[in-house]
């Protein structure tokens, strides 16, 4: 078969992609790049130094690395966020599941209109002040519960998961209701596995929300030792935390510069918040498109 011949116009619009798009991509790679070589490098170099970073200043150290893992309160964030993540998104899935469920059948009675009233609340909420308040009548202030029990549905996640589940063929219910099925079983015999994809979809978004949630803890925690990660690292970043360089971590530095440290130790913080959701992305990514496209909203 003859190739097909293009234009200089076509030629040249290929060429202006091929650029744009590798300018886009080393834009988008280049500031994660540069805060890994950051992190590797010697504190020394890397405090007097400006400018473009190809690759770590020798010589190459993982100190900032030890000074990370031995703070208690980098330790404990971790660990709140893991369980902030795995009880979030648990409990995420399995109420999101079953609303969508429930709204997604067709003998549910007014499940348009509860659609909705579900569906105003993404357009029109109360303000910040409002959820503060009743989070605080409800005694929920500075406890894990204050995080997790306030955003256990989320709309959109709840629509695309009702959208995925009534795609699934009504005969199939019928064929389980007739071998006796209820609706507990069609539910995860039949709906469930039969909407992997995107099931697969929103639990990703559940745990990307909550490895990056900072703002909520951020109102509503007042004890250190109840941050998350992302929380800890906001005040590393902007408001220059000593205590990474403090206590027992001293003896590590030893003589030498507490600022250099600090600096390195932000890059460290910054690599070890990222890298986990980094790894996960590509194991889950190729759900996505499936995923999307048959829990899109089709009217």
């Amino acid at each position: 078969m003859a190739a097909i011949k293009r234009t200089i116009g076509e030629r040249a619009f290929a060429v202006f992609n091929y650029v744009f798009m590798t300018v886009l991509c080393i834009l988008c790679l280049y500031p994660m790049w540069y805060v890994f070589c950051a992190a590797f490098s010697d504190p020394a170099y890397m405090y007097g130094s400006r400018g473009i970073l190809i690759w770590p200043y020798a010589p190459y150290n993982v100190k900032g690395f030890q000074l990370v893992f031995t703070n208690d309160y980098i330790i404990s964030s971790f660990l709140n966020t893991l369980f902030y993540l795995g009880v979030g998104t648990f409990l995420n899935m399995f109420l999101t599941t079953l609303g969508a469920y429930s709204l997604s059948r067709q003998n549910c009675y007014w499940n348009g209109k509860i659609m909705k009233f579900i569906a105003f609340t993404m357009y029109f909420q109360g303000g910040l002040i409002p959820f503060y308040l009743m989070v605080k009548n409800m005694g929920l202030l500075d406890t894990y519960s204050s995080i997790i029990l306030p955003v256990l549905v989320s709309t959109w996640n709840l629509i695309v998961l009702r959208t995925a589940f009534g795609a699934v063929p009504v005969s199939l219910e019928e064929s389980a209701r007739l071998d006796g099925a209820n609706d507990w079983t069609i539910l995860w015999r039949i709906v469930f596995p039969l909407s992997q994809a995107t099931v697969a979809v929103v639990t990703l978004y559940y745990a990307v929300y909550w490895w990056n949630n900072w703002f909520n803890p951020s109102i509503f925690l007042q004890t250190k030792a109840k941050y998350p990660l992302q929380l800890l690292l906001r005040e590393i970043l902007l408001q220059n935390d000593a205590s990474m360089t403090s206590g027992a971590n001293m003896s590590m530095v030893g003589q030498e510069s507490i600022s250099q440290y600090k600096l390195l130790v932000k890059y460290c913080v910054i690599v070890v918040a990222t890298v986990p959701i980094l790894v996960t992305y590509p194991f889950l990514q190729k759900y996505f498109v499936k995923g999307v496209m048959i829990g899109s909203i089709k009217g």
